[in-house]
């Protein structure tokens, strides 16, 4: 039997298929095991059921194989060996049918014999088993297009839901930007506010000094002209 399926291997759509061929081969081998012990239409029937199971098997690696593609390159080698245990257990299941298949007299029981006509009866039974076949892949491939389809409608409310978040995420970031460009314009004028100020310090300190200056020279004039 194949490994059981990793949990930390690959895609959801790609472990939904994995599954699904789990539960047809546990059904099949079952049905290959009922199949030994049955004769005649019963025996007929079960062979169908089981060559039934048998392509939906077939149809699910196909399935796998193309998932396995959008899966990351460092799980494709465990994916491939899975993939290979998977269908050596299908080749072996196709090999035990067909050896069953080739014991005629269980097949047909009683009835068995190179009769054409009986052979023809057969031949209308097949038929008819094979409508059935067809019908029943059918709604099973209906079945995996829905849930296909189930799986990307919720890809893309995620996708949406991503979006919207950018977008909000998007207009915090201009108004944040907004701000801070605001606030450089209100540092700009502060610093043009605090050089003004700074020049009239300036100036004021330069009018005191010439005040101070003029005021001594007045004052020696004056010490000078009672001297004199």
């Amino acid at each position: 039997m194949a490994n059981p399926l990793d949990t930390d291997a690959g895609t959801e759509l790609f472990k939904h298929y994995e599954t699904e061929f789990q539960l047809v081969q546990a059904d099949l081998v079952q049905k290959l095991d009922q199949i030994s012990e049955l004769s005649g239409e019963p025996r007929k029937a079960a062979m169908s059921a089981a060559e039934r199971a048998l392509e939906e098997t077939g149809e699910l690696l196909d399935q796998m194989q193309m998932e396995k593609q959008n899966m990351p390159s460092a799980q494709r080698a465990a994916i491939n060996r899975r993939l290979r245990d998977y269908k050596t257990d299908v080749d072996g299941y196709r090999r035990r049918l067909r050896t069953l298949a080739d014991d005629k007299s269980a097949l047909f029981g009683a009835r068995y014999s190179d009769n054409p006509s009986s052979s023809s009866r057969d031949a209308h039974y097949e038929q008819r088993q094979q409508l059935l076949s067809g019908t029943e892949r059918l709604d099973r491939s209906t079945q995996r297009l829905r849930a296909s389809q189930a799986l990307a409608n919720e890809t893309e409310a995620i996708g949406a839901s991503t979006l919207a978040q950018l977008q909000q995420q998007r207009e915090t970031i201009e108004h944040t930007t907004s701000v801070l460009y605001e606030s450089e314009g209100y540092v700009d004028r502060s610093i043009k506010s605090l050089k003004g100020i700074a020049r009239r310090m300036a100036t004021n300190r330069i009018i005191t000094v010439a005040i101070i200056t003029v005021l001594v020279l007045l004052i020696i004039a004056v010490i000078f002209s009672k001297f004199k």
